[in-house]
C-alpha cells in the first residue's frame, strides 16, 4: 500500500474562487428550488438528484485516478467534510445547470450523459497555465452541446420555462434579482466584470450588424437580452472562473469573441448557436494555451548553450610557429601541452598567421620564461 506521507499535496483554489463556487452552489440551488416548486420547471423533480449524484460519482472517481498517476492526494482528502463539500461545489454546479438548462424529454440517460462529459471533459482537454494542467472547456456549457450535437431532437428549456408562473411585475424581479446577485458576485468574487461588459457590447453590435447587413430585426434580436435564459448565462456561464481568462484584455477578447462567434452562426442559421459559440472560443482558447507553452519550450531550448562535442578536432601536433620540442625547450621553461582542444577560432587556438597575434603570442611566451 502506497505511503500517503509520499505523496505530493493537492492543488487547492483561492480563497476567493472558493467562496465564488459556494455563492454559485447557493444560487443554483435554490433556483431550482424555487423552479420545482413555482417558477415552472418541467423537468422531472427526480432529476436534479440524478444529476448531481452523477455530477458527484464522476468527479470523485476522476479525481482519484488522476491523484493516483500525479501521486498526489486527492484534494478531496484532508480536508475533512468541509473539505469534500468545497471540493464538490463545482460538480454541484455542472449537474445542476445540465438538468436545468436542458429539455430531453422522458429520456434520462440523455441529460446523465451530458453530465458526464460536462465533468469528465475536465481530467481530458486540458492546457498549461500558470504551471499547472487546467480544464479549458465550460463543463456545463461542453456537457449541454453535446446533447444538442448528438441528439437533434433534444432542445435547450423553453423560454418560459422560468417564468411560467409569473405575472405582471413578477416578470421583471426575477431577472432583476439574477442580475443583481450575478454583478455583485462577479465584481467582488470572480474579477469578470470586463468580460461581460466586452460580452454585452458585443452582443448588441452583432444584432446591429446582422440588422443591417442581412436585414434581420434588430429589436427582435436585442429583445434575447431581456430573457431569464440569458441573464443566467450572462452572469453564470460565460463568466466561469475556471475556464475564462483573468487578464483585462484577454477577458475584453474572450467576450467579444463569444458574441461575435454567435454573430456568426446565427447568421448561418445555426440554432442554441450560444451555446456553440462559447464552446467554439474556449476551444480556440485552449489551443492559443498550447500554443504559447510550444513557443516558451522552444524558446527556453534555443537559449541554452550548445553543448561541446565529444569528438572534437584535437591538436596532435604543435603549429607551425609553436616552440621546438620539449627538449629542445631552455632549462627551467614552461612545457607546452602536447594536446590541445580547439575552439575553432585560429586567433584563440593559436594557429592564425595574422601579425598582431603573432606578436600578443611572442609577448605572452616571453613573459612565462623566468629571467
Amino acid at each position: 500500500m502506497t505511503d500517503t506521507k509520499t505523496l505530493a499535496a493537492a492543488p487547492r483554489h483561492d480563497v476567493k474562487v472558493i467562496t465564488a463556487l459556494r455563492r454559485f452552489a447557493i444560487s443554483i440551488s435554490i433556483l431550482n428550488i424555487a423552479g420545482y416548486t413555482f417558477l415552472g420547471f418541467e423537468q422531472p423533480w427526480l432529476w436534479p438528484f440524478i444529476a448531481v449524484l452523477t455530477a458527484y460519482v464522476v468527479e470523485i472517481a476522476l479525481e482519484a485516478v488522476s491523484a493516483r498517476g500525479e501521486k498526489r492526494m486527492p484534494r478531496y482528502a484532508g480536508g475533512g467534510f468541509k473539505g469534500m463539500v468545497e471540493f464538490l461545489f463545482p460538480a454541484h454546479i455542472t449537474g445542476l445547470a445540465v438538468n436545468m438548462l436542458t429539455y430531453v424529454n422522458d429520456r434520462v440517460w440523455v441529460m446523465v450523459f451530458g453530465v458526464i462529459v460536462a465533468v469528465g471533459t475536465k481530467w481530458v482537454l486540458r492546457a498549461p497555465l500558470k504551471g499547472r494542467m487546467r480544464h479549458y472547456m465550460n463543463p456545463s456549457n461542453i456537457g449541454i452541446t453535446a446533447i444538442l450535437l448528438l441528439f437533434p431532437w433534444a432542445s435547450i428549456a423553453p423560454p418560459y420555462h422560468f417564468t411560467e408562473y409569473l405575472y405582471g411585475p413578477a416578470d421583471w424581479v426575477l431577472p432583476a434579482i439574477i442580475l443583481v446577485l450575478g454583478t455583485m458576485l462577479n465584481a467582488k468574487l470572480t474579477g469578470r466584470m470586463w468580460l461581460i461588459m466586452a460580452w454585452l457590447v458585443g452582443f448588441v453590435v452583432q444584432a446591429v450588424v446582422r440588422g443591417l447587413v442581412m436585414g434581420t430585426s434588430i429589436p427582435a434580436a436585442l429583445g434575447m437580452m431581456t430573457g431569464v435564459a440569458f441573464v443566467l448565462f450572462t452572469n453564470y456561464m460565460v463568466t466561469d472562473p475556471g475556464t475564462s481568462p483573468s487578464k483585462r484584455s484577454s477577458q475584453i477578447a474572450f467576450g467579444a469573441g463569444v458574441a461575435a462567434m454567435y454573430g456568426v452562426l446565427t447568421a448561418l442559421g445555426i440554432a442554441y448557436g450560444i451555446f456553440f459559440a462559447t464552446a467554439l472560443v474556449c476551444l480556440i482558447r485552449g489551443g492559443y494555451l498550447w500554443g504559447l507553452h510550444f513557443l516558451a519550450e522552444q524558446r527556453a531550448t534555443s537559449a541554452l548553450p550548445a553543448p561541446a562535442h565529444r569528438d572534437s578536432p584535437v591538436q596532435e601536433t604543435a603549429p607551425a610557429s609553436a616552440p621546438p620540442p620539449a627538449a629542445s625547450v631552455p632549462e627551467g621553461a614552461a612545457p607546452r601541452p602536447t594536446a590541445v582542444a580547439l575552439s575553432g577560432d585560429p586567433c584563440k587556438d593559436g594557429t592564425c598567421f595574422h601579425g598582431r597575434c603573432a606578436a600578443e603570442r611572442a609577448a605572452k611566451k616571453k613573459a612565462t620564461v623566468p629571467v
